[in-house]
């Protein structure tokens, strides 16, 4: 049952592109280049179009079972005689959230760092990623109302200005250098698309938050479809100002700052100055988005005695204000360690198994949740095929990063068995 009605469509959809454009262009435009030069665009825009067939199965599970838990409950509900496959992937997704908030945490202190005239790396850029973590929790912490009006203000100051400056950016763009058909390098471009599915995966966050959403039924494939067309439009934009204003070289050395290196020769240093802050607005509403949907989802697992009980205790505001404490100090630990490839390779991985998980969950319970066969099919095939991709990718290039992220896998796996057979 809902406890409260106060996330309207404009506060899901600021959640769903909080989260989303937080951990795409600024986080991995370079990644995108590197693997698919100038057909980066193709690679963003593919992202876009398996997301689209991905949310179909959140936003029909999601609006037949009311439950902050999302991915973790459908597949309790899909498989209810074999419990450990619910927790295990409901834990899988923490560990992911936990990843993919200390990348938006790093990215945030070196932009800040920078901005102020200070190196991208060092003790500046570690303050500044504790001080933005440290600022969410506070605000998570006092109340629903105060996450999603946060959210709204940040997000979509934040379209706004990115829009400004794909409108400007796209004035110098050289389009000799945008390719628009991969010939020959299909397979690169599908391997850049499936690295970069980190870029989209926030709108998954929406569904944590059903119960304190108003007409569920109606604002929830809303916020998730227009959450995911906003932000496929941005990236596929931004990325042909970016490929199209540098050489593939530029941006591959310049990382996690190459759109603020790509507006430079449409606005100069303004430009450059403009998308660090909106880089700073992208990755701190990922934060507090993403802060959101994980303590949510640990509290649904810790009533469903998946996890711990006390990350389900609630303060006055009912916020389960243990499990946001946790992942903001494990977020901390994490932002002092991480490395881009890394956290987007792991990320991309784990939220590309969890939506097989949850497309296959659905295919299970279609008949509860009048979902159309034919598309809940396709899309588990097309991810499958893209998990499958992303394999071979780390195989040959990365395969060491392969192998610790089967490591963790295994480690969480353990961790589960363990608790499950405590508890």
């Amino acid at each position: 049952m809902a406890r409260t009605g106060l996330l309207g469509l404009r506060e899901l959809i600021a959640i769903g592109v909080g989260g989303m454009i937080g951990g795409g262009i600024f986080s991995v435009m370079g990644l995108a280049v590197e693997i698919a030069g100038g057909l980066a665009p193709v690679a963003f825009f593919l992202g876009g179009i398996l997301a689209f067939v991905t949310g179909y199965s959140y936003i029909k599970l999601a609006t037949s079972y009311h439950t902050d838990g999302a991915s973790f409950t459908y597949l309790e509900y899909a498989f209810p005689d074999r419990p450990v496959i619910g927790a295990f992937v409901g834990w899988v997704v923490v560990v992911g959230y936990i990843g993919t908030m200390a990348l938006y945490a790093f990215t945030f202190g070196a932009y800040a760092s920078e901005l102020m005239g200070g190196p991208a790396t060092g003790t500046d850029r570690q303050v500044l990623s504790t001080a933005i973590v440290a600022v969410f929790m506070v605000i998570n912490l006092y109340g629903v109302k105060s996450t999603g009006s946060t959210e709204d203000l940040i997000v979509y100051g934040k379209i706004l200005l990115l829009g400004i400056l794909a409108f400007v950016g796209l004035g110098s763009v050289d389009f000799e250098q945008v390719q628009v058909w991969p010939a020959g390098k299909i397979d690169a471009v599908f391997m850049a698309a499936a690295l970069i599915f980190v870029a989209y995966e926030g709108f998954q966050l929406i569904t944590n938050g059903v119960c304190e959403t108003e007409n569920p039924s109606l604002n929830v494939p809303r916020g998730i479809y227009g959450s995911i067309l906003i932000v496929m439009v941005l990236y596929c934009v931004l990325s042909v100002v970016a490929v199209g204003s540098l050489s593939v070289a530029q941006l591959v050395e310049a990382k996690e700052y190459a759109l603020a290196v790509a507006v430079e020769p449409a606005m100069g240093n303004v430009g450059r100055v403009l998308v660090s802050i909106a880089a700073m607005l992208a990755t701190a509403s990922a934060i507090n988005a993403t802060m959101f949907g994980s303590s949510r989802m640990m509290a649904e697992m810790a009533v469903g005695k998946e996890m711990p009980t006390a990350f389900s205790f609630r303060n006055r505001s009912q916020v389960p204000w243990i499990a946001v404490v946790v992942v903001s100090v494990l977020t901390v630990v994490l932002t002092y360690n991480s490395g881009l490839e890394f956290i987007a390779s792991f990320s991309s991985m784990t939220f590309l198994l969890v939506s097989l998980a949850v497309a296959l969950a659905n295919l299970k319970l279609h008949a509860f949740t009048h979902s159309n066969l034919w598309l809940v099919s396709s899309a588990s095939v097309l991810l499958l095929a893209t998990i499958t991709t992303l394999i071979i990718y780390l195989a040959d290039r990365m395969p060491h990063t392969l192998y610790v992220i089967a490591t963790m896998y295994g480690v969480i796996g353990v961790a589960v068995w363990l608790f499950e057979k405590n508890r």
